[in-house]
């Protein structure tokens, strides 16, 4: 079959390309066929044999007649069947015409759009020779296309950027070329593809000039090194000033305190705690700066560990409360039942901001008092801390301003208190950071709140509450609130009344003592601002109708109190109140008897003497590295006063040689207390050095313990020390109850080992 048709299919092809050859035989066959036909039938009808019949020749005349029109009427068909034919092929030809014609529009669509095409657009045959480009390409080259076309044309490569090859085989680079009109940087993308069936793939190569993105990119860069530089070397310089100014701070601070501890007259106590407040003033300003440096180098960074969060807020009011109390104003504090006892979170930071706004309330207050109130936030597990006082207040155009840095409300502020201006600043990046938000509510004249809302996780992995002490429970007990009107009273009543209680408050003594035969009170809490004479009055009168007597005072009130007149009280509560000094006072047996003042625990929990620690019973022998004379003095000083042996090195060189003699004579020592920045040899490298020897002679035991003495707050330098195989730092200006309690710990753990 498939023969056959080759066979017909030639034969057409035939007739199509010899059309006059076919129309000459196809003529001469007819007409051969008609002659001979005519001829014989004429010839036979004449011969005198034929037999001729007029009626058969009629008959024959007659089919073959039929035969034409049968003939005839089968072309007919034919021919109608071939112009239905015609007419659909000439249907499809116009059709053919006009998607020819749609594809040459398109075609020259697409010439004409690579030719005004920006990018550059180029197609180079297997052997690199140029087969097409645009206008872009024969602008850039300055030559004509008549010219590179056929051409092995390439531009002068002066930079070769990295090549990146996509899964579809596209390579994309970047060059830096040579032109006419200057450097300048392409970005190619580069592909084979085929330009007609059967022929071989072509490379085409489309270029786009990426000279300005590039040389931002590259100014962007080399700003962002500088300012990275730069972020480095002001890094560097806060720490060269922080150590260059903490250094003689320690002296100065440390001194004075040892000062403060000598016979003294009045007014030389005056001046030597102007120096030390001075140098704490000082001090706080350095911290200040630093961590607004730290802030703006991004290098704060926030732990979440647990914490109690009664205890950091109690602790935050007792801090504050000597500030407070020396200018007559109240502090306290509140935290809300239900919040959990222990939240996640970074517990330092939390209490520099608290620190930082409550302390700006003393500041900005004359009269009245400072509440800090912890209660649930607005968002599922958020805190709300509140600090609220009743001082001068913040004028609306300036609610905003004060947030910025090295921002107050007004000049004249600034002159009448002090400060840099940074401190809340410090804090909204702060609150910022651990994903809150600070408000401030304020009108002049009436004080101002600032609200810190920080998202805080319980510690039991829920949202429970869990009371840190025992509370009491107080339904249908009466307590009577003897105080003036004042935010310590505000909040205990509020307290009391979450406990249970029924509260009644009296702002004046003959009040009170009207009301105490009205009922049997359970407590009678007594404020002694209202006066010590009329308090004492007053307890003694309520022996009668109250079991609990318990008077409130703060920490210079303590030693006032005769001992007469403490007779009539139960219990004593130093301001600011503790939430479980105040359920511990109140669920205490009514029948125990009255303790005094020298021998209560919860009055003396708030105290910070200032008498210096006595001496442990077995001194330790410490080597101190410092190569400043009057820091080292006040080691000499200090430690010594604490009972123990001190042994003074100058440089990282002396301390090692000290720290090898002792060993080799049997006597090690118990600590050595090491400054980071000494000549010849550095803290650093002079504990690494300790550690090689300890491991190079096999150090039997406990390795000795290494604490750094550094100025240097920054956390690369912390992470140094304890690379380097420290167990612990310190930082200057020293703080002596932390250097008493390393101290203590160390004499323990030697003790024990012995």
């Amino acid at each position: 079959m498939g023969r056959l048709f080759r066979i017909k299919l030639g034969i057409r092809r035939f007739k199509r390309r010899h059309s006059w050859l076919v129309f000459t035989l196809r003529s001469f066959t007819i007409f051969s066929a008609a002659f001979g036909g005519a001829y014989g039938f004429i010839a036979g009808s004449r011969s005198e044999q034929s037999g001729y019949n007029p009626h058969s020749f009629a008959i024959g005349a007659s089919f073959l007649f039929a035969l034409a029109c049968v003939a005839l009427a089968t072309l007919s068909i034919r021919l109608r069947f071939l112009r239905k034919k015609l007419g659909r092929i000439e249907q499809h030809s116009e059709a053919l015409a006009d998607r020819n014609w749609e594809l040459r529009e398109a075609e020259e669509r697409a010439r004409s759009l690579f030719e005004k095409q920006g990018d550059l657009i180029v197609l180079r045959d297997a052997q690199g020779y140029i087969t097409f480009v645009n206008d872009a390409f024969c602008k850039l080259a300055l030559q004509p296309r008549s010219a590179l076309l056929g051409s092995l044309f390439t531009f002068d490569v002066l930079e070769q950027g990295d090549s990146v090859l996509e899964g579809d085989g596209t390579r994309i680079h970047d060059q830096r070329i040579a032109v006419p009109t200057g450097p300048r940087w392409i970005a190619w993308r580069e592909a084979l593809v085929r330009s007609d069936a059967g022929q071989p793939a072509e490379l085409q190569c489309v270029g786009r000039d990426v000279t300005d993105r590039t040389e931002t990119e590259r100014a962007l860069a080399e700003a962002r090194d500088q300012a990275d530089a730069a972020s480095r070397a002001k890094s560097r310089f806060l720490a060269m000033a922080s150590h260059e100014i903490r250094t003689p701070l320690n002296g100065i601070l440390g001194m004075s305190s040892l000062l403060l501890e000598t016979p003294l007259t009045p007014e030389q106590v005056t001046y030597a705690k102007a120096v030390k407040s001075s140098g704490e003033a000082l001090l706080s300003l350095i911290e200040e700066l630093l961590d607004y440096s730290k802030i703006e180098a991004g290098k704060i960074d926030l732990e979440h560990f647990p914490f109690a969060l009664a205890a950091l807020i109690e602790d935050v009011t007792e801090l504050l409360a000597p500030r407070a109390q020396a200018k007559r104003l109240e502090i306290a504090a509140y935290v809300d039942e239900r919040l959990p006892a222990e939240v996640v979170g970074d517990a330092a930071r939390l209490r520099q901001i608290l620190l930082n706004l409550a302390g700006n309330a003393i500041k900005f207050t004359a009269t009245g008092g400072v509440a800090l109130i912890v209660e649930p936030g607005a968002l599922n597990g958020e805190i709300s801390f509140q600090v609220r006082d009743t001082g001068i207040g913040i004028a609306p155009e300036a609610q905003t301003r004060i947030f910025r840095e090295f921002e107050q409300a007004d000049e004249g502020i600034a002159r009448s208190y002090g400060g840099t201006g940074l401190g809340l600043s410090i804090s909204e990046r702060i609150v910022k950071r651990m994903g809150g938000r600070i408000t401030l509510q304020s009108t002049p004249g009436s004080g101002s709140t600032f609200e810190v809302s920080v998202p805080l996780a319980a510690q039991d992995g829920h949202g429970g509450v869990q009371q840190a002490f025992a509370v009491p429970d107080l339904t249908g007990q009466s307590i009577l609130l003897v105080a003036p009107q004042s935010i310590e009273a505000t909040l205990v009543a509020r307290r009391l009344r979450r406990w249970g209680g029924q509260t009644c408050m009296a702002t004046d003594i003959a009040v009170a003592q009207a009301l105490l035969p009205e009922r049997s009170w359970h407590a009678v809490l007594l404020d002694r601002a209202l006066g010590a004479d009329e308090v004492a009055v007053l307890a003694k009168a309520a022996r009668v109708h109250a079991a609990h007597r318990i008077v409130m005072l703060t920490p210079a009130m303590r030693h006032e109190l005769q001992s007469s007149a403490a007779s009539a009280f139960t219990g004593y509560l130093v301001k600011p109140l503790r939430a479980a000094s105040l359920a511990a006072r109140l669920s205490a047996s009514p029948g125990a008897p009255a303790l005094s003042l020298a021998d209560d625990p919860i009055v003396e929990l708030h105290q910070h003497a200032e008498a210096p620690t006595p001496a442990p019973t077995h001194g330790l022998s410490i080597l101190v590295a410092e190569d400043n004379e009057i820091n080292a003095l006040l080691m000499r000083y200090l430690l010594t006063r604490l009972g123990h042996q001190v042994v003074i090195t100058t440089n990282g060189e002396e301390a090692l040689g000290s720290w090898l003699a002792a060993r080799s004579a049997g006597t090690p020592y118990d600590l050595v207390l090491m400054d980071i920045q000494m000549p010849q040899l550095d803290g650093i490298a002079t504990a690494r050095k300790i550690r090689a020897r300890e491991r190079e002679i096999g150090q039997h035991g406990r390795p000795t313990p290494i604490l750094a003495l550094t100025a240097n707050t920054l956390v690369e330098d912390r992470y140094a020390c304890f690379e380097a195989g420290m167990d612990g730092f310190l930082i200057k200006p020293l703080d002596r109850e932390k250097l008493t309690e390393a101290l203590a710990g160390l004499a323990a753990a030697r003790h024990l080992a012995a």
